[in-house]
């Protein structure tokens, strides 16, 4: 049975969620990088974390490196870019996707604080062709160095704390986000945790 302190940080982290704020990873396979996305997500306030893996296999978490805040994110899971960001679509989000290029606009200059989810692809090849063409967005951040590229959980971090300085601007981390049916079944789930 949790503690009446235990039960109200519960209540006071799932009041801060933002359901409407999500983090797309396509094809990571990278465990380090994975748990500290993870991790970063938990601490921005997102929720929702969607994975797309063609092979189906588990996404891999290292609880020493996510220091367990996957317990505190709702994972959904996709074989293909396409399913992902279409059922995204759907539910009315508009889709940033992260690619270094010609046609990519400074990660600053989205509107955060409307239903979004940003896809970020793998170490290695970045986002697929088919996650660029379905966004209404490609974003990059800016780099001068001879490297052209960061860390897959520093990206995640440079961008999800954009998305948190624009939502704080708007006062979404004062009030509860959730449905109160959302709310009433993450409690739960939260609480026997």
């Amino acid at each position: 049975m949790p503690t009446k302190e235990r039960i109200e940080k519960v209540k006071r982290v799932l009041s801060l969620r933002q359901p409407d704020l999500r983090v797309v990873l396509e094809e990571v396979t990278n465990t380090h990088n994975a748990s500290a996305v993870v991790r970063t997500c938990d601490a921005a306030g997102v929720l929702y974390l969607d994975i797309i893996s063609a092979t189906g296999e588990a996404f891999p978490v290292n609880e020493a490196i996510s220091t367990r805040a996957e317990k505190w994110l709702h994972f959904s899971n996709y074989r293909s870019t396409e399913e992902c960001l279409k059922q995204l679509k759907q539910k009315g989000f508009k889709i940033a996707a992260t690619f270094l290029g010609g046609d990519s606009i400074p990660y600053t200059a989205i509107d955060y604080a409307k239903p979004l989810a940003v896809v970020f692809g793998n170490e290695s090849e970045g986002i697929s062709e088919e996650a660029r063409n379905m966004a209404d967005y490609i974003i990059e951040i800016p780099m001068t160095g001879m490297a052209q590229s960061l860390n897959l959980s520093v990206s995640v971090g440079i961008i999800l704390y954009e998305a948190m300085k624009q939502r704080m601007e708007k006062n979404y981390y004062k009030e509860k986000r959730l449905s109160p049916e959302e709310f009433k079944s993450f409690l739960k789930t939260w609480l026997k945790l």
